[in-house]
């Protein structure tokens, strides 16, 4: 059965590779904008049973002509944008989704369709959303009753590369890293909806850190919306705290808070010199060369899903940790393995038929834990399970 990746940039090479080792699969078309780059890294790497493919996203006939070819499954690996596209042509021709983003009003609304045509629309399937919410569904199964649901994600250099004053690097585009910390956050505290505004996700009071074993401390700051996760909950009568929380080396938030109350990661352009300049740009443009990794230094991906409620009548505590570092063997980095390897066991599970459920599913809900923590275990991303009182 053949699969067609859409997006071969950091995440998608990862998925490329998991693919293309899959018994499962007995061919991969890859498709990208950079076919040349694509045709190279294909030789270098050595697969066999991979056809690369040129592709336009910004053209929705050049999806829909991959499209036609009616591969089993499509991992989208583009940006946003280009969602919609990608599932209408999928439902079109036939073809079982997977992508890495949350759902969107567009691919909600295709929900009805895809189970009428016996489709699998798997959205929400890479690291944060992805992993972290296969965990959630299994820790909401391990308890009767919940009361505080915390959720942590980290894309951090491990201690040695953490060398710059951010002590921080990118691992995926760092317009991206600061579109997300212009994100408000919704949480509950004591039983109360809060609101966080962006220009306060890094205030202090909003700060508080958590420890990872193997790794430190590290500071959560509050970043999208929590209350998500309660649609999931069905008895949300003892529900007292939920958060939904970015992870960073100390120090981190306040520097960002200081740029952020002078208003560079702002919209509205500023003339300089004549020039209308966006600050957030800006900043992207003038601190991404400078936060690179160099090939010896590795990242840390960190997920931490921490719930307190009650089983069988008696305070009970579940906390699942993942912690991921670069491969320096094959040169995947901790985010391209906890992403873009996600997204290629949510295809072969689909092929396998380790996931049965038709529709728009949820990996909370529709994905087998077992099976799927044995999928990362095989590929040394490492589930912890720790349980109190």
């Amino acid at each position: 059965m053949e699969v067609l990746v859409l997006g071969v940039g950091m995440q998608g090479k990862a998925a490329l590779h998991d693919l293309a080792a899959s018994p499962l699969v007995s061919g991969v078309i890859a498709a990208d904008r950079d076919v040349d780059s694509l045709r190279a890294l294909v030789r270098t790497r050595g697969y066999r049973n991979v056809t690369c493919l040129p592709l336009d996203a910004s053209d929705p006939s050049s999806i829909d002509a991959l499209l036609r070819r009616r591969p089993a499954v499509v991992v989208d690996l583009l940006p946003i944008d280009f969602i919609g596209a990608v599932a209408r042509s999928a439902l079109k021709h036939g073809v079982h989704l997977v992508n890495t983003f949350y759902v969107v009003p567009e691919l909600a609304a295709l929900a009805g369709e895809a189970a009428a045509k016996n489709l699998v629309f798997l959205p929400e399937f890479g690291m944060d959303p992805g992993i972290d919410l296969v965990l959630l569904g299994e820790a909401l199964r391990r308890l009767d009753r919940v009361k505080e649901v915390h959720s942590y994600g980290a894309g951090i250099p491990e201690p040695a590369a953490a060398d710059n004053p951010l002590k921080y690097k990118i691992t995926w585009t760092f317009d991206g890293v600061l579109r997300s910390y212009k994100r408000p956050a919704r949480m509950m505290r004591a039983g109360k909806v809060v609101d966080i505004p962006a220009v306060d996700q890094f205030a202090a009071g909003n700060i508080h850190t958590i420890d990872i074993q193997g790794l430190g401390a590290l500071e959560a700051c509050p970043n999208g919306d929590a209350l998500k996760y309660m649609e999931f909950i069905e008895d949300k009568s003892a529900l007292t705290d939920m958060g939904r929380y970015s992870c960073r080396w100390p120090g981190h938030a306040a520097f960002w808070k200081k740029l952020v109350d002078l208003g560079f990661l702002d919209d509205s352009p500023v003339n300089v010199d004549g020039a209308a300049v966006v600050p957030r740009r800006f900043v992207a443009s003038l601190l991404e060369p400078r936060l690179q990794y160099s090939e010896a230094e590795r990242d840390v991906a960190v997920i931490r899903l921490d719930l307190r409620g009650w089983k069988a009548g008696r305070p009970a505590r579940i906390v699942f940790d993942v912690l991921d570092r670069k491969d320096l063997e094959t040169g995947f980095t901790a985010m391209s393995r906890t992403v873009g390897f996600t997204a290629s066991i949510g295809a072969q599970m689909i092929l396998s038929e380790a996931i049965r459920k038709r529709g728009l599913l949820s990996p909370v809900r529709d994905v087998p834990y077992e099976p799927f923590v044995a999928e990362l275990a095989a590929r040394g991303i490492m589930v912890s399970v720790s349980t109190g009182p």
